[in-house]
């Protein structure tokens, strides 16, 4: 009756000879595609930690098993991926392709999982959002609305730089990002604004322009300011910068 397939049992083969072939072949191809998936999943820990060691760890495999599924990943490609040496020193031009490709197929692998998932269990899970500081307040208007229709699911909100929101979504370490879509090269990546940031000139009536409508940057320039701290900063003046550009008038609030 022929050999049996792990996880299959011998049942398939009462749909008949003929379906059994092709199940198999089906089964064949499956595997292959997974087993592929899992070696893609390898690098793209390299890719973050840059390190084999930790990279390994944080796959749950051993640095040997790792070494060993990249230099197979290397042989299905033909191509050459990681420059070795005694540490890890980078990927090669072919390695950095290969990088993107694997961002794409196994974030489409996880999100075919996930909706599969979906169809046969109401949704649950974990969503998991890098925010910049200045956008933090308003998260909640976007999860509040979803939590209340999958209450089984559950957020996990970072906040960080511009620059690490970018950084976090192309290695697959979030799942969505909010930043300025504006400020730095988004890369490949779907973007949907949700709305657009205007500065106002907070201050009390007694107070320098207080009895003003409206202010000029380089009046602005003139008053001490309180401003974002070092991490987010250079996001803060590179959108500054954009405004001056335009010429804003502030507004008193």
């Amino acid at each position: 009756m022929g050999a049996e397939i792990p996880g299959i049992g011998r049942d398939f083969l009462r749909i008949g000879p003929a379906a059994a072939v092709v199940f198999v072949r089906l089964y064949r191809r499956l595997h292959g595609a997974f087993f592929l998936i899992d070696k893609l999943e390898l690098l793209l820990a390299l890719a973050k930690e840059r390190h084999f060691g930790r990279a390994a760890e944080a796959c749950g495999v051993t640095q040997p098993t790792m070494s060993t599924s990249l230099k197979q990943l290397e042989e299905i490609l033909g191509v050459m991926l990681v420059q070795r040496g005694s540490r890890f020193q980078g990927f090669t031009p072919e390695g950095e392709r290969t990088l993107d490709w694997a961002r794409r197929i196994v974030g489409d692998t996880r999100a075919m999982r996930q909706e599969i998932n979906s169809l046969k269990d109401k949704l649950s899970g974990e969503i998991r959002i890098a925010a910049i500081p200045t956008v933090l307040g308003m998260v909640a208007q976007l999860t509040t609305p979803f939590r209340a229709r999958h209450p089984d699911v559950r957020f996990r909100i970072q906040s960080c730089t511009s620059a690490d929101v970018l950084g976090l979504l192309e290695n697959l370490e979030v799942d969505a990002g909010l930043t300025y879509i504006e400020n730095e090269p988004i890369g490949k990546v779907r973007t949907i604004p949700l709305y657009n940031e205007s500065y106002r000139l907070l201050t009390s009536p007694d107070a320098m322009f207080g009895d003003r409508k409206q202010v000029t940057w380089k009046e602005v320039g003139q008053v001490p300011l309180c401003l974002l701290d070092a991490r987010t900063c250079r996001t803060a003046a590179s959108s500054t910068a954009r405004c001056r550009r335009s010429a804003p008038r502030p507004r008193r609030r």
